[in-house]
């Protein structure tokens, strides 16, 4: 009895050995067999959110591109189903984008592509010319009414309860 107890205990301790061994190999190449199927076909990196914001210098409305010449330099976007294009509150497509408006797009960089989710025209800043020629006739109005100074205005009556 004691033989058969000591053979069944060698045999246990045994493969119990074994066992370990090999869990041991294994750890040992798992990290090379997974590198290995990682060098065939590259991780996709994580999509990085940017914006640009600048002058629109090209658009492709075929191609559904668009070029913005940004701080950092020229940034080349495509769009797809998903991109708003907004003007103020308005929406507008691809094809309402013109070379020479400011505009700020939202992005995503993945695999080398940058996809704009979010394209918003700004308002172009009123020409010098147009500024002065709006307040010219604004100072001729102001002109004539300051004239008659003779007559006393009503004082202004104030609100009950203020």
């Amino acid at each position: 009895m004691k033989k058969t107890i000591a053979i069944v205990l060698s045999l246990v301790l045994m493969f119990a050995f074994t066992a370990v061994t090999f869990a041991a190999e294994k750890k040992e190449m798992a990290p090379a067999e997974k590198a290995a199927p990682a060098e065939k076909a590259a991780p996709a990196k994580k999509a990085v959110k940017k914006q640009v914001t600048g002058e629109v210098t090209a658009v492709d409305a075929k191609a559904n591109t668009l070029t913005v010449k940004g701080k950092k330099g020229d940034v080349m976007v495509s769009t797809d189903d998903k991109t708003t294009v907004m003007a103020g509150k308005d929406k507008k497509t691809l094809a309402d984008v013109k070379a020479g408006d400011k505009v700020m797009v939202n992005y995503t960089e993945a695999d080398g592509k940058n996809v704009a989710t979010k394209v918003t025209i700004k308002a172009a800043p009123a020409k010098k010319a147009e500024m002065k020629e709006k307040a010219a006739p604004a100072e001729k109005k102001e002109a004539p009414a300051a004239a008659p100074a003779e007559k006393k205005a009503a004082p202004a009556k104030k609100a009950a309860g203020y």
